[in-house]
């Protein structure tokens, strides 16, 4: 990418948020129950990569993303931070592959835990995967203009005179 004097890049300063400090077992651990209480700033994040095509224009919603996160985990920490650890500590030892299916028992503890202090139902499996509609307040971006060239050639008038092919009409069985 060629970068002149005019681009604006963002300071460090601007780019610089703090970062969730967990392992990936914990994160797995509250992956779908924190993808629910972030939902609208998640879409927000994406919708906006995705309709603005340049990433320095959506830092804001991506910092709103990180202190969601980061607020998730601390309602999370106060309430069910046993059950939590305890769900964490089991997909982190049960399996080389973090897998749920070994770990039910500790998920349901934790799931009725969530639910019932953070009023947060665990999501189907296919929840994430389901098309939705986000309304959002930012302005749409603005649509791009198709180029219209002027015909550079104007077509011959009907009554110019036309050889007939060189070597034949390639549809000679139309003639």
């Amino acid at each position: 990418m060629v970068v002149t004097k005019d681009t604006y890049l963002p300071s460090e300063e601007e780019l610089t948020v703090p970062e969730i400090n967990l392992s990936g077992p914990a994160l797995r651990a509250g992956a779908f129950h924190m993808g629910k209480y972030c939902e609208a700033q998640n879409n927000e994040f994406m919708l906006c990569r995705q309709e603005l095509d340049d990433p320095r224009s959506c830092i804001n919603e991506g910092k709103a993303v990180t202190d969601c996160a980061f607020e998730f985990f601390r309602k999370l920490k106060k309430t069910c931070a046993q059950e939590f650890t305890q769900y964490a500590n089991c997909l982190d030892k049960s399996s080389g592959e973090l897998e749920f299916k070994h770990c039910r028992k500790t998920q349901g503890v934790y799931d009725k835990c969530v639910l019932d202090n953070l009023q947060l139902e665990r999501p189907d499996y296919g929840y994430f995967c389901r098309a939705k509609v986000h309304a959002t307040e930012r302005p749409p971006p603005p649509k791009k203009e198709k180029v219209v060239y002027p015909d550079a050639t104007p077509g011959l008038p009907e009554d110019y005179p036309r050889d007939p092919a060189k070597y034949g009409s390639r549809f000679h069985w139309l003639n």
